[in-house]
């Protein structure tokens, strides 16, 4: 399968990239991105182009598979405007794209309580975008809403994450088996369940919170 990959630079994108690479059921891997990046694989073709050019830029793409880690932060996009435009328009213009050049799936990274209605804003534009994605057209759509990620993350990682992430372990502990989707969980476990998805032939939408995530990690 030929696989089209936005937001390879991030944290979960660049552990999914390098599982793509090795993947014997993947022929090729297209990562399109705003900036050069420095990994290299004999599968891997890069698209660099602005934001608002993906869609031109994807067009003789051929995906059988879209794939979304794109996004970014409110502090590193500067305004609520800008961070709409990544994470809303930015991905709804890059799944427009996508399925035009030939996806039939696209998968997407969100968030745990990401709703169109959320009073928060982050989490009212990530459920903006799900339910956007939604209405493309695809076979199949995944959406995998992780709790905090945990993880190596290059940049903008807020004061308030970081805390989150030391404190993980304890609040981790403290929160019970029926709210387990709350928890933090290692992007390497988010980028391993969507993997394992890439085989899926069941058309429809799928959610996966951190359980489901964890048990795809051990199938």
């Amino acid at each position: 399968m030929r696989v089209l990959l936005a937001g390879a630079t991030g944290l979960v994108g660049g552990l999914l990239l390098q599982r793509l690479v090795q993947n014997a059921d993947v022929t090729a891997v297209i990562a399109v991105g705003r900036k050069p990046f420095s990994f290299n694989a004999p599968k891997l073709q890069t698209v660099i182009a602005p934001l608002g050019d993906w869609p031109c830029a994807i067009a003789d793409s051929a995906p059988d598979i879209a794939i979304s880690a794109l996004g970014t932060t409110l502090r590193a996009a500067g305004s609520q405007e800008a961070f709409v435009a990544v994470d809303h328009d930015g991905v709804l213009a890059y799944a427009r794209g996508a399925r035009s050049a030939g996806a039939r799936r696209f998968m997407m990274v969100s968030s745990i309580g990401a709703h169109p209605g959320s009073r928060n804003h982050y989490l009212s534009v990530k459920g903006r975008a799900e339910a956007s994605v939604q209405s493309v057209g695809f076979d199949r759509v995944d959406i995998f809403r992780p709790g905090l990620l945990r993880g190596n993350r290059q940049g903008d990682m807020r004061v308030a994450e970081r805390v989150g992430i030391l404190l993980s372990p304890v609040t981790d502990f403290l929160t019970p088996h029926v709210l387990d989707h709350y928890r933090s969980i290692a992007a390497a476990d988010v980028a391993a369940a969507m993997a394992a998805t890439l085989g899926a032939e069941e058309g429809g939408v799928f959610y996966h919170e951190n359980r489901a995530m964890w048990a795809l990690t051990k199938s």
